[in-house]
Formats: C-alpha cells, sequence, structure tokens
C-alpha cells in the first residue's frame, strides 16, 4: 500500500503526532520510508518491533515517549515457561532456573509493565504456548499494549491460534533457521522442528494474524547467495516478515570473538534490508537496523526490560544478568535501581560487552546484581544514537 495513506491513517488516530517536535517527526519520517506501510485486517503495520501506527498502543507510545519523553521501558519481554522441547544451542534461557511464576504473578507483572509505559511486549519462553494459561494472559493484557508471541510452533492448534487472535494477540514469529529441514533440525536439536514450524506459519497465517518468522543467522548464512535463497523460501511461505537476528553471545559457548557478528556482517544485512525492503511484498526487520546508531540504538536497561520465567529482570533477553527478582521488589524499583547504570549506545550491549561478562562470570544464571555492578563498572560507551541525540532524554 501507499505509505501516505498509511501515516495519514496514523495521523488521524493519533493527531498528537503533531506534537511531537520537529526534528524528531523528521527522523521517524526518514526511517518509516526504508520499508512499505502493510495492512492486515485493520491494522497499518511498518514491521513487529513497533505498535501498528493506527492502534492504540502507538498512539500511547507517542504521548509517553515522544511527547513525555518519560524514563519508563517502551518495550519488554516476559517469559512464560522455560520449558521448551527444542534444544538450540545458542538458546539465551537454556541455563536459567529456578522457580516459575504462577499466572497471577504474569498478568500483575503485565499490568505494572504498562503503568510503566510500555507499549509492546514480546512473550516468550521456553516455548510459551506450553503455558496452559496464554490466552488469557493476552486477553488481561491492557489494549494499549501490542503483543507478539516468539513460538517454535510446537504443540499450536488451529483453535489456539484463533483464540489467542480474538484475546488480542498482534503479531506472531516462528522460530525457522534455514530453508533447509536438516539445517534447521539439526540447530534446534529437535527432529521435525522445520515441519512444526512450517504448520505453525500455516495455522497463524490462516487465522489471519500478522506472522512472521523468527531467524538466528549463523555465520554460514550471512552471504548474498545464502541469504537470497533463504527470503525467497520465506516470500513463497507467503509470511508477512522476516525477523533476523545474528546468534547472540548470550552464554558461555558463544563468548568467543569467532561466534560475534562483525561490523562487515552487520552492514551487509543492513544494506540487503534496505535494498529489499524498496520493493512489495515481505518486510525484511533486522534487529541490528533497528538498533543501529543512525536509527534507534540499543536501548537495553533502559527503553527495554525482560523477565524471564522466574521473575528475574534484566535489560533485555540477551543480557545474562539479573537486578532483582519481581517476589522480592516492586517492578519499577528494580527497573529503577538498573536504569541508573545503563544508557543510550550506538552498539549492541552483548555484543560488544561479552568479554567482561566472560570474565565475571562464576558459573550462575542469570549473573547476580552484585556481579552486574561489577560489570558495568567496566563497560565502555560508544556514543548516543542518533534518535536520542535528536529527541532528548537519557544520555
Amino acid at each position: 500500500m501507499d505509505n501516505i495513506t498509511g501515516l495519514l491513517k496514523s495521523l488521524k488516530k493519533t493527531p498528537q503526532l503533531l506534537r511531537v517536535n520537529l526534528r524528531t517527526n523528521l527522523f521517524l519520517l526518514k526511517y518509516f520510508g526504508k520499508f512499505k506501510i502493510k495492512k492486515i485486517n485493520n491494522d497499518y503495520i511498518l514491521h513487529s518491533h513497533l505498535p501498528p501506527i493506527n492502534s492504540p498502543a502507538y498512539t500511547k507510545f507517542v504521548d509517553q515517549h515522544l511527547i513525555k519523553n518519560i524514563s519508563g521501558p517502551s518495550h519488554a519481554q516476559i517469559g512464560l515457561t522455560n520449558a521448551c522441547p527444542q534444544k538450540c544451542s545458542y538458546c539465551y534461557n537454556k541455563i536459567r532456573s529456578g522457580e516459575a511464576m504462577d499466572n497471577d504473578t504474569i498478568i500483575n507483572c503485565i499490568n505494572e509493565l504498562g503503568k510503566m509505559g510500555v507499549t509492546w511486549l514480546g512473550l516468550t519462553g521456553g516455548e510459551p504456548l506450553l503455558n496452559k494459561n496464554i490466552v488469557e494472559i493476552i486477553d488481561q493484557t491492557d489494549k494499549d499494549i501490542a503483543i507478539k508471541l516468539f513460538t517454535t510452533g510446537c504443540t499450536l492448534t488451529r483453535q489456539k491460534a484463533l483464540d489467542m487472535k480474538k484475546a488480542g494477540l498482534t503479531y506472531v514469529s516462528v522460530s525457522l533457521d534455514s530453508s533447509r529441514e536438516e539445517d534447521h533440525d539439526h540447530a534446534r536439536g529437535y527432529k521435525n522442528a522445520f515441519k512444526e514450524a512450517l504448520r505453525g506459519i500455516e495455522i497463524f497465517l490462516n487465522a489471519g494474524l500478522h506472522t512472521s518468522v523468527s531467524t538466528v543467522l549463523t555465520k554460514e548464512m550471512m552471504n548474498q547467495e545464502r541469504m537470497l535463497e533463504f527470503l525467497e523460501f520465506l516470500e513463497n511461505l507467503g509470511v508477512h516478515e522476516a525477523w533476523l537476528s545474528e546468534v547472540k553471545p548470550s552464554s558461555e559457548y558463544f563468548w568467543h570473538k569467532e561466534f560475534v557478528i562483525s561490523r562487515d556482517e552487520t552492514d551487509f544485512l543492513i544494506k540487503l534490508q534496505d535494498q529489499y525492503n524498496k520493493k512489495d511484498g515481505m518486510t525484511i526487520n533486522y534487529l541490528g537496523h533497528f538498533e543501529h546508531g543512525s536509527h534507534f540504538g540499543c536501548n537495553a536497561g533502559i527503553k527495554m526490560l525482560y523477565i524471564d520465567a522466574f521473575g528475574e529482570v534484566s535489560p533485555c533477553v540477551f543480557a545474562p544478568i539479573t537486578f532483582g527478582n519481581v517476589r522480592d521488589m516492586p517492578i519499577p524499583a528494580i527497573f529503577e535501581a538498573m536504569t541508573k547504570h545503563f544508557q543510550p549506545d550506538r552498539e549492541c550491549f552483548m555484543n560488544k560487552n561479552y568479554p567482561i561478562i566472560k570474565k565475571h562470570y562464576r558459573n550462575i544464571s542469570p549473573i547476580p546484581a552484585e556481579d552486574a555492578l561489577a560489570i558495568l563498572e567496566e563497560v565502555r560507551h560508544t556514543g548516543i544514537p542518533d534518535f536520542n541525540r535528536i529527541q532528548g532524554g537519557k544520555s
């Protein structure tokens, strides 16, 4: 569709956009111009890392984070369970442990996050579909929060997809790391992971949900031939978006330079996205593009936080450190203690600082707050992202 139509729909729904400072609006217009706005049902969608731009969640985002410029988070993720049938080597959660949060605790956490300013919420795990209360959790979430489900597709039924959509699910992202069945199954440590992912994609698309594929890119995938082969495969599946991220150094095995994405590889993926998104069809949404210093940067611990399935609060899903547990402290108090030690950065916190985390790791995950503070004493920042320079706020 024409981007102008989508932007006009957004302005009609959120006229307070006119109160956002001119430089910020020009920045956003330039960023929006790198995507084709899509109309899915009644939603106008840039990509799935932002709320639909004609939604109550986007109105809240504009009001609280662009106009009032509050200090609270705009984005959060929460683990609904740590259980998962798949055994991915690069899983950021697999060595976390503890007593799982019950349903009331999860819902109370989400309500608290909404009060703090969250407008986009990722439901993750483990495999979140294994939480039998997932439909109730979605239904109980305030309607000014866009909800994105990250799933392998395991255990999905057609009725469950329809129930989640009716309850208010905005986006879904199904894990799929390769167009080659044997490669995906091997990476996931689970026979038939590929078949279950394709089945899940079909079910979600038929349910009328905005459906993306969530892909963890290995070094072997980061070349023009393999990427174009993979993207053509995804186009043929009919998904709306390819949500891409490199393997993150979130666990001990990957705390080595040869596993961490290089600047050249990041630049390759950003260029690929910008070229690909000029055409109609599937959107590419590479996390490193959104978090690039010329865009919004890394906002771990400032505009993003993560609550794992055991209630531990981290600056993001990829950072294996905690600043407290929701059973022991209110989330706003934990966030306030955490955010003092973070600032927006032009590079991913984990990609840059994993050697410091490796140095302080004592076989406890997540790393406890006292050790996390020692880590943060050694962290060095690479500069303020362009968005923060323009918008102001914490720097």
